[in-house]
């Protein structure tokens, strides 16, 4: 399934954009992908606020009473 794109426009430093387009780079490809990490990374750290009570009431959790399968593992933590 391919996206919809949609024109935009974006103000870039002005030799950058000279020695991309030098280099054949292609410059919507590269601004989408950095913008497509940039979101992802937000997202993550978004939702990592939003579940930070969450996960530290499961740390919390499991320093008391430690892993449900924990004694069948076959190895020992050190």
């Amino acid at each position: 399934m391919t996206a919809t794109k949609r024109r935009t426009n974006l103000t870039l430093d002005e030799s950058l954009l000279q020695s991309a387009r030098a280099h054949g780079l292609n410059i919507s490809a590269i601004a989408e992908e950095a913008l497509g990490q940039a979101v992802r990374r937000a997202e993550a750290e978004a939702w990592a606020r939003d579940n930070a009570d969450a996960l530290a009431e499961r740390r919390a959790h499991v320093d008391r009473q430690g892993l449900a399968l924990d004694r069948h593992r076959l190895w020992q933590a050190e």
